[in-house]
């Protein structure tokens, strides 16, 4: 089944614990901290998959999670790293984080690979904290916590040429008709019920690919008809055919559909009515006029020709006007930067992550205790030896170096007031 939508629970590995251990030797009975480092945690990878064209598989899978690193261990082991968890996509797969709904990565063009998720660092061993006057550290580091999000991927075609209109006025008849697609076709409303891509081939290698974006009806950026559910995939498109059925074959309105369809695009995606269009005035085989009646695609060009909108009559069951309206769509796209149209990063899960974790709040109870919290004093306390001179000293340049002390001055400690750091640690403030 066609799947262009997926939401998943993403989350990397936790870094390992480092290791608090001694020299335990015959003969050497006062050996040394020997404690290893704990491995990292496996990272969180999206990988194009050129294979792939749906998102399918997400619906079976929606919970990814990367391999945390190994606890240090003895003789100064390091512990293993985590193993990388890469999560393969289709190219033009886009990456947005659940809540905020900005990009986070698109997968397409020359972003093949991208780490979303860092695994967590590795704890140091207590090796790593042996002084002259501390020869035999206590205390090891915990390593660093997972990171974790909710994410949505959105599969936006890549295409150069977007080729939209109402139900039935002949999309999937030309598309197979100038490219190598073979679409489903046939008479009625909603033949086509995912995007359809086809490469058109020009002389000289000047080809481009097209891409039928079905359901397109008044309503559809509201989530009336399919148009709701296939609208992304026209963002990335650098030109727009307008397909309509110029003969009225069903009693529909040429004119009238063309600025609905413009409505749709508008109300999805103001960006979207920027780039240029052409009207393919389809099934002119079909037209039959009297004298007294004027030609309907002439009725068509008076109406959008003055806006710069080019009008081509074609027939997309014949071949009639084919030509001349792919070679102008050509002259489109050579007008036009060689750029691929992609989706700019708006959210560096780096960022995302630092902030949280790094946090530290400091304020004063209704007690007038001051409190000082947070997953940054966690950590700290969680491999600080406190009883200890170098512990001791260490928290105090903590202190300090964080801004911890600035803050309790601004909000007004004094001296032999209380400050209570974590959930644990209380002492009298001096200065």
């Amino acid at each position: 089944m066609f799947a262009d939508r997926a939401r998943i629970f993403i989350k990397s590995g936790k870094g390992g614990d480092g290791h608090v251990s001694f020299r335990r030797e015959l003969y050497v009975p006062d050996g040394g901290p020997d404690g290893g480092n704990g491995g990292k945690g496996g990272d969180i990878i999206f990988e194009v998959d050129k294979g792939l064209n749906t998102l399918g598989d997400f619906r079976h899978n929606s919970k990814y999670i990367a391999k945390s690193g190994e606890e240090g261990g003895k003789r100064r082991c390091t512990g293993r790293d985590g193993e990388d968890l890469v999560i393969k996509v289709p190219e033009g797969t886009v990456i947005y984080d659940d809540e905020s709904r900005k990009v986070i990565a698109d997968m397409s063009n020359d972003n093949l690979r991208e780490v979303i998720l860092k695994g967590g660092r590795g704890g140091k061993g207590n090796m790593n904290y042996a002084t002259s006057t501390m020869q035999a550290p206590q205390y090891a580091q915990p390593g660093q916590d997972a990171q974790e999000l909710w994410v949505r991927l959105e599969l936006k075609v890549i295409a150069d040429v977007g080729l939209v209109g109402f139900p039935n006025v002949g999309k999937s008849t030309l598309l197979s008709r100038v490219t190598n697609a073979r679409p489903k076709i046939a008479n009625y409303h909603f033949t086509t019920l995912n995007p359809n891509l086809g490469v058109v081939d020009l002389d000289g290698g000047r080809g481009f690919v097209i891409a039928d974006i079905p359901g397109l009806i008044e309503g559809a950026s509201e989530g009336v008809g399919l148009g709701h559910e296939f609208l992304r995939h026209i963002e990335r498109t650098k030109v727009i055919i307008h397909m309509v059925d110029a003969a009225s074959t069903e009693g529909r309105d040429p004119v009238a559909d063309i600025k609905a369809i413009n409505e749709e695009l508008r109300a999805y995606n103001p960006e979207l009515l920027k780039r240029p269009q052409v009207i393919a005035a389809n099934k002119i085989d079909a037209i039959y006029t009297d004298d007294e009646t004027e030609n309907p695609v002439d009725v068509i060009k008076k109406a959008f020709e003055p806006e710069g909108i080019k009008v081509y009559p074609i027939s997309a069951v014949t071949g009639q006007g084919l030509k001349e309206l792919l070679y102008y769509v050509r002259e489109l796209l050579d007008s036009m930067t060689d750029e691929p149209v992609m989706f700019e990063k708006e959210l560096d899960t780096d960022t995302l992550f630092d902030n949280p974790n790094e946090a530290f709040y400091v304020e004063k109870d209704d007690k007038g205790v001051y409190v000082v919290s947070g997953p940054r004093i966690d950590r700290m306390l969680g491999y600080t030896n406190l009883e200890s001179e170098k512990g001791f000293n260490f928290f105090q340049k903590f202190l300090r170096q964080t801004g911890i002390l600035k803050q309790l001055k601004e909000l007004g400690v004094q001296e032999g007031d209380t400050v209570r750091v974590g959930d644990y640690l209380e002492f009298d403030y001096y200065d």
